[in-house]
């Protein structure tokens, strides 16, 4: 008589990952607040629940993920390689529960809009990574409507915007049906030609932007009042602008001497390997500028997606200040 075939033999599962889930999104979290603050809020928990958790994580994982500091924490170089893969390994645990669920789930599409157009140098691959990871989502982005995301959110002409100053409307006025969340911040900078006669400050003051021309693209009204309120405060000073259409445009003259260029970290990274140009910093310290994800309430679950792939795949700019 044959023999029975026996089952063949479980696969190895390997040592219990240290990490949890929580550990994850606590990281993510405090990337994208930059402070134990800032992720309290966002996750709805006291600032010492945060603090405890974060120091857990690191017992867990054996090495310290931030730096702590009156202005808030910063990663560690242990903490970016966590926070790179935090948001890919949330995403695809998201994507194996609705898969569990409907298995036979049929493809999800959205419109994606971003109100700062820098996000356009990089948004691209990172949705091109995202279509790799959650195979059954299609983002598209919906570039004409760059200048009124909120707008398009309320009428129904896209379903996820990113933004950075653009304020929702409240429930009266057609924002019932949008929620937004924190997604993580950028850094402004100012580039200068290594020729300028600033070249040797090691930073610049506020005194630096009042006495010289500063160079910017078209910026919507809201995000140039917040650079004035964050930098200057409640007193508004007269500032000499020099505007130009083109990204390249503004590179030119801050190559040409004629003042401070004011840039996303995300575009100055990609023109100063020439030799000719170099990043400065404030003296009060870096410039953050918050960014934010809105959507409508039936997109909510797609909008954690994109915030998984985005916190984790945004690009940070390394230190390469003069």
């Amino acid at each position: 008589m044959p023999r029975i075939a026996s089952p063949p033999a479980p696969p190895a599962l390997g040592p219990r990952p240290q990490l949890e889930v929580r550990d994850l999104e606590l990281v993510l979290s405090l990337a994208a607040a930059g402070s134990t603050a800032g992720a309290a809020s966002a996750m709805h928990i006291t600032q010492s629940a945060v603090s405890r958790a974060l120091a857990q994580a690191e017992e867990r994982v054996g090495a310290r993920l931030f730096e702590r500091a009156a202005r808030g924490v910063t990663p560690t170089a242990a903490g970016e390689r966590l926070i790179a893969g935090a948001g890919v390994v949330l995403a695809q645990l998201r994507e194996l529960e609705r898969e569990v669920a409907a298995p036979a789930a049929a493809t999800t599409r959205v419109r994606l809009v971003c109100e700062c157009y820098t996000a356009y140098r990089w948004l691209p691959s990172t949705m091109a990574s995202l279509r790799r990871t959650l195979p059954r989502l299609e983002v598209e982005l919906a570039v004409e409507h760059t200048q009124d995301p909120v707008g398009a959110l309320v009428r129904g002409d896209i379903d996820v915007a990113l933004l950075t100053s653009a304020s929702l409307p409240s429930a009266r006025e057609g924002g019932g049906a949008l929620v937004e969340r924190p997604l993580f911040s950028d850094e402004v900078v100012f580039v200068i030609s290594t020729a300028h006669p600033l070249a040797a400050r090691g930073l610049l003051t506020r005194d630096h932007l009042r006495k010289s021309p500063l160079i910017t693209s078209h910026t919507p009204p809201a995000e140039a009042r917040w650079f004035v309120s964050t930098v200057f405060g409640r007193r508004k000073p007269r500032l000499e602008r020099l505007l130009f259409p083109l990204t390249e445009a503004v590179i030119d003259a801050a190559r040409a001497g004629m003042g401070i260029a004011i840039l996303s970290e995300w575009i100055a990274d990609g023109y100063l390997g020439g030799g000719d140009l170099m990043v400065k910093r404030l003296s009060s310290g870096p410039l953050r500028r918050p960014w934010r994800i809105a959507c409508r309430r039936a997109s909510a679950c797609v909008a954690d997606s994109l915030i998984a792939a985005l916190q984790s795949s945004a690009p940070r700019l390394t230190a390469r200040a003069g």
